[in-house]
């Protein structure tokens, strides 16, 4: 399994290596400035020297991560839920659902810290915002393509709503549901940071504000390439939790 995770993952290795090393000729051929652009080299030596006192602000961006996604997953699966089981509502608002990611979330943000302050609270509603819309479509979507075949047996059975929707409707929706887990796992370490320009005493987005506002660019890609393997990683986590849900799922499908 190891070989064969290899044998796909050196393409993508090999170009990322070309790109690399085309970014650190470029610079020193054409003597570009380090503020403007710094070469891959000076990234790495400045993530060295930055580390120690980066670590509390990745801690803070990883627990506004995990909680908002949490949060989000949570709503979005409620949601979805409550429009696939009462028609009416879903009629009624599902538009709403779709109109409420027309409004862009770096708007939005000043609007929650006059409405809720500098707390935790406005920078948790963003990450929701941003998390909750995937998962609920995407479970939506899942539970809409139950095998109708199957449900019209189990009705015709004596199953009850609640039996049909637990038995059989949400364990045929989990491919999609995780789809839109893992699109949202990656959107919730983005809004962790958009969020913490709101005003936050540490995080990746304050360590990106403060590197901005002094001009070392070095550390503004060392914040951009850790929020890229921090939403990388997290997207790997639901990856490994969808594995081991499809596969459970399969083994207790009737042969």
């Amino acid at each position: 399994m190891i070989h064969a995770q290899l044998k796909r993952g050196w393409q993508p290795m090999l170009a990322i290596f070309i790109f690399l090393f085309i970014w650190e000729i470029s610079v020193r051929l054409f003597a570009i400035e380090e503020w403007l652009l710094p070469s891959p080299t000076v990234i790495l030596e400045e993530f060295g020297k930055v580390w120690p006192q980066f670590i509390p602000h990745l801690q803070s961006t990883v627990f506004l991560a995990i909680c908002g996604f949490l949060i989000g997953a949570s709503v979005g699966l409620v949601v979805a839920t409550v429009l696939h089981l009462f028609k009416p509502i879903r009629d009624t608002f599902y538009p709403f659902l779709i109109l409420s990611q027309n409004i862009p979330i770096i708007v939005l943000a000043p609007l929650l810290v006059i409405w809720f302050g500098f707390g935790s609270l406005p920078k948790f509603i963003v990450i929701t915002i941003a998390c909750f819309f995937p998962i609920a479509v995407s479970a939506l979507s899942g539970l809409q393509q139950t095998n109708r075949d199957l449900y019209n047996y189990m009705s015709m059975m004596g199953a009850t709503k609640k039996q049909l929707f637990i038995k059989l409707e949400l364990p045929h929706a989990i491919p999609s549901i995780m789809a839109g887990m893992k699109i949202a796992a990656t959107y919730s370490v983005m809004a962790a940071v958009i969020s913490e320009w709101l005003g936050a005493q540490k995080g990746i987005g304050v360590f990106m504000t403060l590197a901005v506002s002094s001009y070392k660019t070095s550390r503004v890609f060392v914040a951009i390439i850790v929020t890229m393997l921090l939403s990388l990683l997290f997207f790997a986590v639901i990856a490994l939790i969808e594995k081991y849900l499809v596969r459970w799922k399969q083994k207790g499908e009737p042969s």
